[in-house]
């Protein structure tokens, strides 16, 4: 079950997550729950894997903003380089390993909940 201390224990900024949230835990965990299912992580893999760059770009960029606000911080972390190397147009980058991580990273959620 996902609470406050698993997503602390996780590495989550809970504090700083609170704040977004108006100190209101149940509202924030449930944000959390609902961002597990984010069809924009198998959606950038895709794009990513199709080399629809721009649309991988688009996805990354939805997450970016989902994980960074909630303050997932192990998950944000791949997420942001993903989002920044396809905002340069990085299309030699190895994406592989970052997606990965991040699935890594997603499954240890969802191992939370």
């Amino acid at each position: 079950m996902i609470t406050l201390d698993t997503l602390k224990e996780y590495g989550a900024d809970t504090e700083d997550a609170l704040a977004r949230c108006m100190n209101n835990a149940d509202f924030y965990v449930m944000l959390v729950g609902k961002s597990l299912g984010d069809a924009n992580f198998a959606k950038l893999r895709q794009e990513i894997e199709a080399k629809n760059y721009d649309e991988a770009f688009s996805a990354a960029h939805a997450l970016k903003g989902v994980v960074t606000n909630l303050s997932l911080t192990p998950l944000a972390e791949p997420v942001i380089e993903i989002t920044e190397s396809l905002r340069a147009k990085d299309t030699t980058k190895d994406y592989g390993p970052l997606l990965d991580k991040m699935d890594e990273q997603l499954a240890k959620l969802k191992a939370l909940a």
